[in-house]
């Protein structure tokens, strides 16, 4: 026990001797090639891992292949014949769908004369893109060019123009009051629209696969690409936000433009 009057030394703590200190830093040093060499391991365990991943998934491909030739040896020539008939069918039947297609104004990007017209166009075909534009409206030029481009390359759609401030009972009804706008119409019915350039990256500067890839999230053409992957994605000046138009009124017979140069 320590007492309060009596004077308390503070053990004395001896130096560390040379070999101490050099004992401490060999195991430092141990200690750091250890790391470096259970991280080696690591690697190499890995890298083994995805090795094996990707000769486990060939040899799935391989095999699966093997029985398809395996099945098609098999086959006997009347087997080999009916699956032959099968896809020329199947051919024959695209074929006669595209002429279809091109018989109703299909694989082409044409201007309808009047609102009569249009009903008629939209009541022949599942799909259809109608612009509605204007003809002092440089962003509708813009939205032309594209849009040709478009009508030949999915003959599966119907691409249409009509002269906005030509149709005033069709815009009022479709609730249209900026210019460009896109009506995208599904079996007789509009179901979404393209307003501006807002859904295109907000830029006059848009490319055709992005109004593509737009059309394609409206299921209004066949779409091959990736829904999920934006063309302009990377692109950060661009922005990702879909408008629709929804229970808006059109103001008298004036429309808003969304052009810049208006």
């Amino acid at each position: 026990m320590v007492h309060d009057n009596c004077p308390y030394e503070s053990p004395s703590v001896p130096e560390p001797t040379a070999g101490a200190v050099s004992a401490l830093t060999h195991t430092s040093e141990e200690i750091t090639l250890y790391i470096k060499m259970a991280a080696d391991t690591s690697v190499e365990i890995l890298q083994k891992v995805l090795e094996n991943e990707i000769l486990q998934t060939a040899k799935v491909v391989e095999e699966h292949l093997d029985a398809e030739m395996q099945k098609l040896d098999q086959m006997d020539e009347d087997e080999l014949e009916h699956l032959k008939q099968r896809r020329l069918e199947a051919l024959k039947k695209a074929q006669q769908q595209k002429q279809e297609w091109l018989s109703k104004g299909h694989g082409e990007y044409r201007e309808i004369p009047s609102e009569r017209d249009f009903f008629q166009e939209v009541k022949e075909s599942k799909n259809v893109v109608c612009h509605f534009y204007r003809d002092t409206t440089f962003r509708c030029q813009i939205m032309d060019k594209h849009l040709t481009v478009l009508a030949k390359k999915h003959v599966e759609t119907k691409f249409l123009k009509l002269n906005a401030e030509k149709s005033p009972f069709l815009c009022e009804r479709l609730r249209i009051k900026v210019i460009p706008t896109v009506a995208l119409i599904k079996d007789g019915k509009t179901q979404d629209y393209i307003v501006g350039f807002t859904d295109l990256g907000n830029t006059d500067d848009f490319t055709t696969e992005t109004l593509e890839w737009r059309l394609g999230c409206a299921d209004i053409i066949n779409y091959s690409g990736n829904l999920m992957e934006p063309p302009f994605q990377s692109q950060k000046k661009f922005g990702t936000s879909f408008t629709k138009l929804d229970k808006k009124t059109i103001r008298g017979k004036k429309y808003d433009s969304d052009s810049d140069d208006d």
